[in-house]
């Protein structure tokens, strides 16, 4: 078995004169594919050193920890009282992000969440409270903001090469041919990517109106609609869908229009085509043939990890905290009521 890491990630993400200090010791919590994702990263991590793995099914995490070289624990707290890792890595079930991430902040240790944040807002405050009492690193993986695609639309953004945006869409669409564990779950467990890349790219969301479909049966609403109105004026949309399929083309896009220019991203890692107003020449980032750390899409786990590291080590912030899984959540809540209720909702109507 190969346990790759991004060979090829810039040195902005490791980051500078960081090599004489210490490394990171990090616990993973989860045995779930994506969590088996985490492990890999924080093993093949330079800066990185994986202390320990938990998992409910006593086989199960020692496989999990044979396979990465680590300790198996089938207790949060045995493994936290015996590793003292600096950093713990959560990526457990859905439903079990608050209940796992309570208890590793209450025990005093650092965070690394995935997403969905929680399910609910008021889980967030307290998560956040109690993190912020603690004066504790407490970040979140929005790991689509570390595709190639996105740091260059990031950077021409940055850079003017598109003017003032005007509007922006982001548009998924994927399987889930079974029963939905919560009636929101498309849009808290998949749309708070598409929710936190405008936010990143476009700024604060303002207000939404949204729309939702649950003609498919599957105990809760497998497609939504979302119209967004930025702080700034721009507006946009979101479309997520689980009634659809990963086989289509453009399963996933993302496209940012402004006056000067428009950015379109297709499958998160795939492509990225920038084009210049009234211009009929394009020009197209793809992976090239040296390149493949950045066609994989468990490479934006890598840099964000890579990105996270690197913050924790220099004692900065996060660069993506916690916070904004609290702000995504917010819209997504916002967008529920706004459904609900029949009108456009203020983000400011909800806390």
């Amino acid at each position: 078995m190969e346990i790759r890491f991004g060979n090829y990630l810039p040195e902005q993400f490791h980051g500078e004169g960081v090599g004489g200090l210490p490394s990171v010791r990090v616990a993973v919590i989860g045995t779930g594919q994506w969590a088996r994702e985490h492990a890999r990263a924080f093993y093949a991590n330079p800066y990185t050193e994986l202390v320990g793995v938990r998992g409910r099914d006593p086989q199960r995490i020692e496989a999990r920890a044979a396979e990465f070289q680590t300790r198996p624990y089938t207790s949060i707290a045995a493994m936290l009282e015996k590793e003292k890792p600096d950093l713990v890595s959560i990526c457990v079930e859905n439903a079990g992000h608050y209940e796992t991430t309570l208890e590793v902040l209450e025990a005093g240790f650092p965070a690394f969440v995935e997403k969905p944040f929680v399910f609910e807002l008021e889980q967030a405050r307290t998560l956040l409270e109690i993190a912020a009492r603690q004066d504790l690193f407490f970040a979140i993986d929005f790991n689509h903001r570390y595709s190639e695609p996105s740091l260059r639309a990031r950077r021409l953004s940055e850079e003017g090469e598109l003017g003032d945006v005007i509007f922006a869409s982001w548009r998924f669409s994927g399987n889930h041919d079974f029963k939905l564990e919560h009636p929101y779950i498309q849009l808290l467990e998949s749309d708070c990517h598409g929710i936190d890349l405008l936010m990143h790219h476009v700024g604060e969301i303002e207000s939404v109106a949204a729309e939702m479909t649950d003609k498919t049966g599957k105990d809760g609403y497998g497609t939504v609609a979302i119209v967004l109105r930025f702080a700034n004026g721009a507006v946009g949309t979101i479309l997520g869908s689980y009634d659809s399929s990963y086989a289509y083309p453009g399963a996933n896009t993302l496209e940012i229009n402004g006056t000067k220019g428009r950015v379109w991203a297709e499958d998160t890692v795939k492509s990225l085509v920038f084009s210049r107003v009234d211009d009929a020449m394009a020009r197209v980032w793809k992976s090239t043939y040296f390149d493949d750390e950045s066609r994989y899409f468990t490479g934006t786990l890598d840099r964000h990890v890579a990105d996270m590291i690197r913050c924790f080590r220099q004692g900065l912030p996060p660069p993506v905290p916690a916070d904004q899984g609290y702000q995504v959540l917010r819209v997504s809540y916002a967008a529920i009521r706004s459904f609900e209720e029949g009108r456009r909702v203020s983000i400011s109507e909800v806390s």
